[in-house]
């Protein structure tokens, strides 16, 4: 390629990354034989079978069962053949699979019995799984050594799968500063741009490619050219491990007038986690748990959650490990949700199941002995809902013969934050989702590319948050913010001044907000606080905050 291609994006995690293109979905259809057809129908329907193995080994009878279906119908020749014979045939990959599993769908559909019509869900599932495994398997494969991801949405799992095999910058068609994406990239410190032009998707693979995030740039070939040392400083990865050996030590943050501010970390994986601590934070204010599962057929096993718990609370002996129940909600439904009647929440599926809420409160106790350990419960909006959490974690705790945790609720809904002084005798401590409670406040998806964490600067949110703050005080119970506002240099003089005395940010920007909250004295930033209630936009807001 002689010239080079640039492509323009929204800044959403900053940094500077040159690296290999790896495009790990393309805009060319399936490829693939007749043969691979064939293997990748019954691969789909051994991956199910092996799941409903692992369910109904863990006592998950009924789930193995619906499990088990679905690897029925992958393996079933009336749906594979057809596909096969199209492609055989000279025809479209993707149009052979998609007109035979239709077809069978519309045999189910018109079935007047009602169980047997609801498997043509199941069906188009397995069409959705065979296209998935083709497209990966046509897919280049992952260049060696630092390499930046272009797909057209890149979800929280690549992030985290992909980060300690060489990714240092990822671009995205879809979504925006507060999809859960680009809240892990800001993370790991991984830069990353959204809401690029989907002709990225054509890019040559394999070129050299420079990702500048601040200036929202993706250039891909010669003038890439080589990371200039004077922009090494730029990747926050680089700025961390420079810090580590006096951040870790560093004790306390605290405000230039002396107020002790608790700085933990939000994290997803085990290297957040150690990147967090390295950085100086306290602890983990925010596990997520349900990052790992966008795909998941099933509510996850006991023996599931164990893997990716232990790995993380291992490292939080004696620390704060604040770990947040599944949160299916959102940008975050896995497929076994996706459409099932009468569940208005992913909190509200997880009370309602028989087993799902018992083998994750399980898992967390038998993980997180050794540290200070709190659960938090996510989308609460009854007081009914942390009974229900509470009843089955006083009952699992003590068939183990744990310490019961603390109990805390998100606080993301508009309800929630309006009713706070409710929940707060039911509660042990708040930790404000500013993310969400700002898109419910605003009328923003968290998806959508106005979306950005310095919009909880809003006066609307900012009244919110001193309710929930009010509250926390009245009944004496703490009160963190843990969405990614908390890091952003607008908003944190805001939360200082409104009393919030606990903070967790993405792992990569603890040493930055310790830093910011040593130039704060919190008498200005409470009058800052009490002007910018009184303002009518962010824009205002905007204005009276000094730049950190």
């Amino acid at each position: 390629m002689s010239l080079s291609m640039r492509f323009a994006g929204r800044p959403v995690s900053e940094g500077i990354a040159l690296g290999i293109l790896y495009i790990a979905d393309t805009e060319t259809a399936v490829s693939a034989t007749a043969e691979e057809v064939r293997e990748a129908f019954a691969a789909v329907a051994a991956e199910r079978f092996a799941l409903a193995e692992r369910l109904r080994a863990a006592g998950r009878e009924q789930e193995a069962g619906i499990i088990e279906i679905g690897g029925l119908i992958a393996a079933d020749p009336l749906l594979a053949d057809p596909a096969v014979a199209a492609v055989r045939d000279g025809g479209d990959v993707a149009t052979a699979v998609r007109q035979a599993t239709e077809a069978q769908a519309a045999v189910l559909e018109a079935l007047a019995n009602a169980e047997m019509a609801e498997r043509a869900g199941d069906v188009r599932q397995v069409a959705h799984a065979v296209l998935d495994r083709l497209s990966q398997a046509g897919a280049a494969p992952r260049p060696v050594g630092d390499f930046i991801l272009v797909r057209r949405e890149v979800s929280p799992a690549d992030l985290i799968e992909l980060t300690e095999a060489g990714l240092v910058g990822a671009v995205s068609v879809a979504g925006g500063a507060s999809s859960h994406a680009a809240i892990i990239a800001r993370g790991l410190g991984v830069p990353m741009i959204a809401g690029t032009d989907p002709a990225v998707l054509t890019a040559p693979a394999g070129q050299r490619a420079r990702l500048d995030a601040d200036a929202g740039e993706l250039v891909v070939g010669p003038e890439a050219g080589d990371l200039p040392k004077a922009l090494a400083g730029h990747d926050p990865r680089l700025r961390q491990a420079g810090a580590a050996g006096s951040a870790g030590a560093a004790g306390a943050a605290r405000t230039a007038d002396g107020r002790e501010i608790t700085v933990l970390c939000n994290v997803a994986s085990a290297a957040e986690t150690r990147l967090g601590l390295a950085a100086g934070a306290a602890g983990v204010g925010l596990l997520r748990t349900e990052i790992p599962y966008p795909e998941a057929l099933a509510w996850p096993t006991l023996a599931e959650h164990e893997a990716q718990l232990e790995p993380i609370l291992g490292l939080l002996p004696g620390r704060p490990a604040t770990v947040r129940l599944l949160d299916f909600s959102g940008d975050k439904i896995p497929p076994f949700l996706r459409g099932e009647a009468g569940v208005g929440s992913g909190l509200a599926a997880l009370l309602a199941h028989r087993t799902a809420l018992p083998d994750q409160l399980r898992a967390i106790l038998q993980a997180g002995r050794g540290t200070d350990l709190a659960i938090l419960i996510p989308m609460v909006s009854s007081l009914d809902e942390v009974r229900q959490v509470r009843d089955v974690l006083t009952k699992t705790a003590a068939a183990l013969g744990a310490d019961l945790p603390r109990l805390g609720i998100m606080v993301e809904l508009q309800v929630t934050a309006e009713t706070a002084g409710t929940f707060a005798p039911a509660v042990d401590f708040f930790s404000i989702g500013t993310n969400d409670l700002t898109g419910q406040v605003l009328g923003l998806d968290r998806r959508d590319p106005a979306a950005r964490p310095a919009l909880a600067a809003d006066p609307r949110v900012l009244a919110l948050i001193a309710r929930v703050a009010e509250a926390g005080r009245q009944a004496g119970i703490g009160v963190s913010v843990c969405g990614d506002s908390a890091a952003d240099p607008l908003v944190l003089p805001l939360l200082i001044g409104l009393g919030v005395g606990a903070l967790s940010v993405p792992a990569a920007r603890v040493q930055r907000v310790r830093t910011w909250l040593a130039g704060l004295d919190t008498s200005a930033c409470a009058a800052l606080a009490a002007d910018a209630l009184r303002a009518s936009t962010v824009e205002q807001v905007r204005e009276l905050v000094p730049k950190l």
